[in-house]
């Protein structure tokens, strides 16, 4: 081993303990034998350096392990085709003694099969200096073939001594990204991927079918794929968080979509975000290093949204002066300021009661995570409890008042990924402002109660037209999400909801074919004077009439109680063996790895799984628009089938189509970077289907949990 001093940055994972540290550079010879939980190591694997080639492009694509005591504390992110890796990733470590080594092994990655061993090595922590930054160059040694030369890792160590008398606490090292994110971001990076210019062509036919992958951080983005095109038009825009105050790099690549087997890389680049200023859009032409051709974006850095933390003891609302300039900020006379800041959210995280004991001592040690859309924030974890406090305030800005708040309680565990205690789907629409409530907990597909209640506050203030106008551009999508896998359950699922909304459809027709046989004699001759007076008296302003006439009967029969819209059983039970099969996997899956080898097959049913999907939810949107399931927009179609109607009355269809003709033809003219999109299916997206209708039911709690229901007084 070789090592060299050199003073490196500490890791930025937030650590709250109380410290007593000698700042004098001991060696660990002088310490006696460590306590378990006495040392913090800081480790930063900075990169490899000719590594074996395990593919058959003489390439490899590797992704390293840490392990301490058999355990596995670390998983770094793979680095595609490169024998020179860089990943320049940080973990904090907690050492319960420096007996036992850290163990690093390299993997070669292979999509559904086995991943390839690729060598490994051995770092003696009593080497170690303490409180000293150290490089560390370890070669890769294979066991079996130790003549084998397989290339080295360079790292960069800290090992910390922490003093047996004094009690700390560390938020779990082990918990996914997508926890990892107690403290706040300091701004937003906007990017629209534009085009892809002159790729190069992976497939016999002389084309590809790119898609981009982006990475800043854990923050992922997958674009659409352009099938058949070396020259593809994306217009696709979504945001990133920043964290740091630098910036930070964007990891950008470029693959080609291969149906049943390993996509092609086609090319990589980077975005340096620190070299960028900010609040200006920057366009920038990108050349794909290990390939060909460019590709073109738009980066705009902006400053941070309203997203806070704070104790239950601090909050704007509670403050009369913040409260009315929140009020006054999203007021109806500021309807054009800033129309991507819709409103304002503040969630109060009070308690939970009764949760599930998740350790073996009969306790736990949860924390909650507050989720909307992409911002994602996480409360300090309480240590051994079954009825935690947290007492915390979360504050976010509202980008479209049909997101879904979830709070999610977890177990922490120090050894290995935190454990799923429960959690709640509130959309922000139904919320009833200043009301602590208790919530049920629910399973991890939110469809049947877990152990626990949550109480939570919650206040949502927002300008309304601002919200309506939201609704007609495209939806946010979230960039950290479950991949697809198959489910034979799901399959199922999206099977008969897909059948019942066919079904639908055969009824009517069913229905009408009987008008004309005269099955019943009044009935087809009602239907038959109908059809004679519509069609002589037909006009196009008469369809959207119609669709307003079904919208406000429904409203009526509602408001007098005679509601027809039904409990759907079927998805709920269908959902309920959906999570038993989940629970099933997880134990099994270790068992399961076959289905990994007919990758082929298993692509073909997701992608039928996923069109029923569509297709299922896309027929009951329509449905529980007509049937009032979110009032909000419910009253926003009616109004837009106003406006629809009396344009068609007064204005000829062939001043519509050509307003409408001229606008499409100049959009591009007028906006060389306008992203497409049509807003009745913007405004689909955002009606739930029947599976988020049962995901987002409230649960009755146990009358041994009812909450204090209390109203604040109004203080605007």
């Amino acid at each position: 081993m070789l090592y060299s001093c050199k003073l490196k940055g500490a890791c930025n994972l937030p650590v709250i303990y109380n410290k007593k540290i000698n700042t004098a550079g001991t060696s660990n010879a002088d310490v006696p034998l460590a306590e378990p939980g006495m040392y913090q190591l800081d480790i930063t694997l900075r990169r490899g350096q000719s590594l074996a080639a395990r593919d058959r492009g003489g390439t490899s694509d590797p992704y390293v392990k840490f392990k301490i005591g058999r355990k596995e504390v670390f998983r770094s992110k793979i680095i595609h085709k490169n024998l020179n890796p860089v990943w320049e990733e940080k973990a904090c470590l907690l050492v319960d003694h420096l007996r036992e080594p850290l163990y690093i092994k390299v993997f070669d990655y292979d999509f559904g099969l086995q991943d390839d061993f690729m060598g490994s090595a051995f770092l003696d922590l009593t080497q170690l200096e303490l409180n000293r930054p150290t490089d560390v160059t370890l070669t890769l040694k294979d066991p079996h073939y130790p003549d084998h030369d397989l290339g080295i890792i360079l790292l960069s160590a800290v090992l910390t001594p922490k003093e047996g008398e004094h009690v700390f606490q560390t938020q779990s090292l082990r918990l996914s990204d997508v926890h990892r994110k107690s403290h706040l971001w300091r701004g937003i990076v906007s990017i629209t991927l534009i085009e892809g210019r002159d790729l190069k062509a992976m497939d016999s036919n002389g084309l590809s079918d790119p898609y981009v992958k982006f990475r800043l951080g854990h923050q992922k983005y997958k674009s659409k794929i352009m099938p058949k095109t070396l020259n593809p038009q994306w217009r696709e825009q979504f945001d990133f968080h920043l964290y740091e105050e630098r910036g930070g790099i964007i990891d950008i690549t470029a693959w080609d979509k291969d149906a049943g087997k390993r996509d092609d890389f086609i090319g990589r680049c980077q975005i340096d975000l620190s070299a960028l200023s900010r609040e200006q859009t920057h366009k920038l032409e990108l050349q794909l290093e290990e390939g060909e051709g460019h590709l073109v974006l738009l980066v705009t850095l902006t400053a941070s949204a309203t997203v806070s933390i704070s104790d239950l003891s601090v909050n704007s609302l509670e403050d009369q002066k913040e409260r009315e300039e929140i009020l006054k900020r999203y007021s109806p006379l500021r309807i054009f300021h800033n129309l991507k800041d819709v409103g304002f959210l503040q969630v109060k995280v009070i308690r939970a009661e009764g949760l599930m004991a998740a350790d073996v001592t009969g306790k736990s040690d949860p924390f909650c995570v507050v989720e909307l859309n992409n911002d994602r924030l996480l409360t300090h974890t309480v240590y051994k409890n079954l009825n935690p406090e947290w007492n915390k305030v979360f504050t976010f800005n509202i980008k479209d008042i049909h997101s879904v708040l979830e709070v999610t309680v977890y177990d922490e565990d120090r050894d290995r990924s935190a454990d799923f205690l429960g959690k709640v789907a509130i959309p922000l629409l139904s919320i009833q402002n200043g009301e602590q409530k208790a919530y049920v907990l629910k399973n991890k597909q939110l469809t049947g109660p877990t152990k626990g209640v949550i109480y939570l506050e919650i206040d949502v203030i927002f300008n309304a037209v601002k919200a309506s106008l939201r609704t007609l551009i495209p939806k946010e999508q979230k960039y950290i999400e479950e991949e697809n896998r198959l489910s034979k359950q799901l399959l199922l699922r999206n099977f008969i909801r897909t059948k019942r909304c066919v079904m639908v459809l055969i009824n009517a027709a069913y229905y009408v074919n009987s008008c004309f046989d005269w099955d019943s004699p009044p009935r087809s001759l009602a239907a038959f004077v109908l059809f004679l007076f519509v069609v002589w008296n037909f006009e196009l302003y008469m369809i959207p009439l119609v669709l307003l006439l079904l919208l406000t009967w429904n409203y009526f029969l509602i408001i007098s109680g005679k509601d027809n819209r039904q409990r759907d059983t079927v998805v709920e039970d269908v959902l309920e063996d959906e999570e038993e099969e989940d629970d099933k996997d997880d134990k099994d899956s270790e068992k399961k790895g076959f289905i990994n080898k007919i990758y082929a097959i298993q692509e073909v049913c997701i992608s039928v799984q996923n069109i029923l999907d569509e297709v299922a939810s896309f027929g009951e949107r329509i449905k529980n628009t007509f049937n009032w399931t979110v009032p909000f927009l419910s009253w926003l179609a009616i109004v837009a089938l106003c406006a629809f109607t009396v344009i068609l009355y007064f204005i000829p269809l062939r001043y519509i189509v050509l307003v409408w003709g001229i606008n499409k033809f100049t959009k591009k003219l007028r906006n060389p970077y306008a992203i497409d999109n049509n807003e009745l299916l913007d405004f689909l997206s955002r009606v739930p289907s029947d599976v988020q209708v049962v995901q987002y039911q409230e649960l009755k709690p146990d009358p041994s949990h009812s909450p204090c229901k209390r109203k604040k007084n109004n203080l605007g």
